[in-house]
């Protein structure tokens, strides 16, 4: 309403609301997944099976498994393999674990400098190995083997582990405050009367000097502006207000300036300057709850109080100094006669604030209803 309040009492901007934050973002990578196929030994004898996992070295390799015929039979067996990376280098110290089939308990080793692990006088059955190391996905296999054997695992490959990372990016406090008047800056009653000076964000983040700044900007070089101090100057020409400017296009011309001066000046002195040097935060923040005498009272008490930039409300100073300060600042350009002492400058600014009460009832109650683009915040009832 920023147009039309200023322009009312020389300084009116229109607010609008502020959008969301934060994105994550997720980057994930995949695992590599690879099968070993179960090879069987020759006919009548037993089946010892490995299946070393994922590795393509592995794939078409089946374990060579023999049985001791020297000296006294024995009733143990022995597994051995060797465990390599991609690029056939021995591991050292991983961890392998041996896992008879439908037993709980286990047995551990770790391979040695050459990357070799043995497993010793174990019984005869079904095993599953897990091989796991630092930095590396973990590999199983398995084999089956009979009383005396000695059974030699094709060489295990491990391959490099990939991490699957997730990275959740937030938005630095600035560039949340950013976003939001972006949006507030699309912000029009009936989609066309900027509205940029109300946020409906519950929890909007204080705006920076910059972007303090960067707001007034936006509502003053608006062309809904530009053509309601049009209106107001032709208005003002018709009643031969200032009659010291005269008329014709000269006298218009000179209004309209002096109306644009008061509305450039009452923003950026009133929305801008006082509120960087004072940190307060120029707009008016949306309650939308509570009872109507609750929102009724909230938005009278904000023509003269303010949030500050550390979330904390505290007296509108920004606003009542930059009413004085634009009322003092057009005696330099309106004519002499109609020029205002500084106690009918402290009468206008008394003014300003109960018009920026009634402005205030109009955003709580029926500007958000009447503009299309505003955040669906809380429910007014």
């Amino acid at each position: 309403m920023a147009v039309l309040h200023e322009q009312l009492s020389r300084s009116v901007s229109l607010a609008s609301p502020g959008s969301r934050r934060r994105r994550v973002a997720l980057t994930s990578l995949c695992f590599l997944l690879f099968t070993c196929s179960v090879f069987a030994q020759a006919p009548g004898s037993p089946v010892p099976v490995a299946t070393p996992g994922p590795s393509p070295n592995n794939a078409a390799q089946a374990p060579t498994c023999t049985t001791d015929s020297s000296g006294e039979p024995r009733s143990t067996a022995t597994i051995r393999a060797i465990v390599v990376d991609p690029n056939g280098a021995a591991v050292v110290a991983a961890t392998v674990v041996l896992t008879r089939e439908g037993q709980s308990t286990n047995q551990q080793t770790q391979t040695n400098d050459d990357g070799q692990f043995f497993f010793i006088d174990i019984a005869p059955g079904s095993y599953h190995l897990t091989i796991t190391a630092p930095d590396f996905a973990g590999q199983t296999a398995s084999a089956t083997v009979t009383s005396g054997q000695n059974c030699l695992l094709p060489r295990i490959t491990l391959s490099v582990a990939t991490n699957v990372t997730k990275v959740n990016v937030e938005l630095s406090p600035i560039e949340l405050a950013q976003e939001q008047l972006e949006t507030q800056e699309k912000q029009r009653v009936l989609g066309v009367i900027p509205n940029f000076y109300v946020t409906y964000e519950p929890n909007a983040v204080p705006l920076n000097t910059k972007q303090k700044f960067q707001l007034a900007w936006k509502s003053t070089i608006d062309p809904v502006t530009f053509a309601v101090t049009g209106v107001v100057a032709g208005v003002e020409q018709a009643t031969d207000a200032y009659s010291g400017y005269g008329q014709g296009a000269q006298g218009y011309a000179k209004r309209y300036g002096a109306s644009y001066a008061d509305l450039v000046t009452g923003t950026f002195i009133g929305g801008a300057i006082f509120p960087s040097l004072l940190k307060q935060d120029p707009r008016y923040f949306y309650k939308g709850t509570g009872s109507t005498r609750s929102r009724f009272l909230y938005a009278l008490a904000n023509s003269v109080i303010c949030k500050g930039d550390n979330g904390h409300w505290q007296p509108n100073y920004s606003l009542i100094l930059g009413s004085l300060a634009s009322g003092g600042i057009s005696n330099l350009y309106y004519p002499e006669k109609d020029r205002n002492g500084f106690g009918l400058t402290v009468e206008n600014t008394l003014v300003g604030l109960a018009e920026t009460g009634a402005i205030n009832l109009l955003q709580e109650f029926v500007m958000r209803k009447l503009t299309p683009s505003a955040l669906k915040g809380p429910s007014t009832p």
